[in-house]
């Protein structure tokens, strides 16, 4: 899902909840910015990958990707994408562990799992579940082979 889209629901979500649970603004704010902050990893990614920290040049990076994985799709080939560590599971865990001590990481917690809703949902609508690795440690045995 593109970041706009992040920004558009992330902020919907955000107001729902200041509407029906009125949340103090500060955790508002955590919870808006994490949903739309998680896809720090796909700059990350990109940065690693082009070897530059220039935005327009990940923009276009994740661009030509976009466009290989939807002409492999079409062809039969289901390979898996970079790997994005904001988005698995095991740190959801842990931000939501410290959530349990700390509140503000209980916020964040909230908008890591809305954002990663918002892609789920996206991901089956395009089909493009597959191409996402959901768990760290598979993704290490596989990497280093274990």
């Amino acid at each position: 899902m593109l970041p706009r889209w992040h920004v558009f629901w992330g902020a919907v979500f955000t107001a729902v909840l200041w509407y029906f649970a009125r949340v103090d603004w500060i955790y508002l704010s955590l919870v808006f910015l994490s949903s739309v902050f998680i896809d720090l990893d796909h700059y990350i990614c990109g940065a690693m990958r082009t070897r530059t920290l220039h935005f327009g040049q990940i923009l276009d990076y994740h661009k030509k990707m976009g466009k290989i994985q939807k002409t492999e799709r079409d062809n039969g080939i289901r390979k898996r994408g970079d790997f994005h560590l904001f988005h698995t599971i095991e740190f959801h865990i842990l931000v939501a562990s410290i959530g349990l001590f700390w509140i503000p990481f209980f916020y964040i917690f909230i908008g890591l799992v809305f954002h990663s809703l918002l892609d789920l949902f996206y991901l089956m609508n395009k089909n493009y579940v597959y191409r996402r690795e959901y768990f760290f440690f598979r993704w290490v045995s596989k990497r280093f082979e274990f």
